[in-house]
């Protein structure tokens, strides 16, 4: 009996096991059962729950079934690099085996919604500007409450969510980052981003960076994460978010009069120095009323001649969708 049919033998006796206990039972090296554990994860009949060095093994409870379809390879590559799914036990699965997934739970037909998922995707892609980045100027001009614009340019480094589909790979990734407190996770977000923040950099000759300051208290923050890894060689503009007995987040807030209220009243800015042009960086924006109100506290107290705005994601229209991170 091979060593993957052992250890479906064991799962199915035994529930979850750890690998240790997978070595002892087959009788199998640790490499063999680590080689047999890869394979059976791959087929989908095995789910990995956990890290080490508390990680567990145990049988999926429905077994991935082959997709039959007649995608080309590139389209396969296009889902490959832009459709993520996160299951409820916190499996990832990527590209047409989770296109497929998130058909079977929604009923729907997995070749057509592929090419639609595609469409939909490559129509968003067309707002991205060679550099990588979205500029979401327009989306700030055109919302209303805003009695006066403070950011010279604003950026997105992707939607948060597309139409139907919901989150995008980044915005999903970002929203279990935060919920989840996973240091992993967030660490992998910032190496897709970096290099795009220090182009932006480069191009428009940044000389100082800024990072929005959290309201809630997390034992892990996502922006202090991103400060460090990023480690932009820049003068750090130190920003600090005071609030009431209650601390209020912009995601609690429905209106845009409420949101530009609580960032104003909010933010503050700890500096002397003064500069050319403020980079200003959040990790979601959906009304864009926190960069904004910073943006103009900055120029108020003449500490930046310029700010530009970036966020990791953005909201294409409105700014409910991003009420959750």
């Amino acid at each position: 009996m091979s060593t993957e049919d052992q250890i479906l033998l064991i799962l199915q006796k035994t529930g979850e096991v750890k690998l240790n206990e997978l070595v002892e039972q087959t009788g199998s090296s640790r490499q063999m059962v680590h080689r047999a554990l890869k394979a059976l994860i791959e087929k989908g009949k095995v789910t990995k729950l956990g890290t080490a060095p508390r990680t567990f093994y145990k049988l999926r409870e429905a077994p991935l079934q082959p997709v039959t379809h007649s995608l080309s390879l590139d389209e396969q590559k296009f889902l490959q690099e832009h459709f993520l799914l996160v299951t409820e036990t916190g499996e990832r699965l990527l590209g047409i085996e989770a296109l497929a997934n998130w058909c079977l739970r929604q009923k729907l037909p997995v070749e057509k919604t592929a090419k639609e998922f595609i469409t939909t995707r490559k129509k968003y892609l067309e707002y991205f500007l060679p550099n990588g980045l979205i500029n979401g100027n327009a989306k700030i001009q055109s919302t209303k409450g805003f009695t006066k614009i403070g950011l010279d340019e604003i950026y997105y480094l992707d939607f948060y969510a597309i139409e139907r589909f919901g989150k995008t790979r980044l915005g999903t990734l970002l929203h279990l980052a935060k919920q989840g407190q996973n240091k992993k996770l967030m660490a992998e977000i910032i190496e897709l981003v970096k290099d795009r923040i220090e182009r932006l950099v480069s191009e428009l000759k940044v000389d100082a960076v800024s990072y929005i300051p959290p309201t809630i208290k997390r034992e892990i923050q996502f922006m202090k994460v991103l400060e460090r890894k990023l480690n932009l060689p820049l003068p750090h503009v130190k920003l600090v978010k005071v609030t009431g007995e209650i601390a209020i987040p912009q995601k609690a807030l429905s209106k845009i009069e409420d949101r530009i209220s609580n960032a104003r009243i909010s933010i503050m800015v700890n500096e002397n120095r003064v500069f050319n042009k403020v980079l200003l960086i959040d990790d979601a924006v959906g009304s864009g009323a926190t960069l904004n109100e910073t943006a103009l506290k900055l120029k108020e107290k003449a500490l930046a001649q310029k700010v530009i705005g970036l966020a990791i994601t953005g909201s294409f229209k409105g700014f409910d969708v991003i009420q959750e991170v």
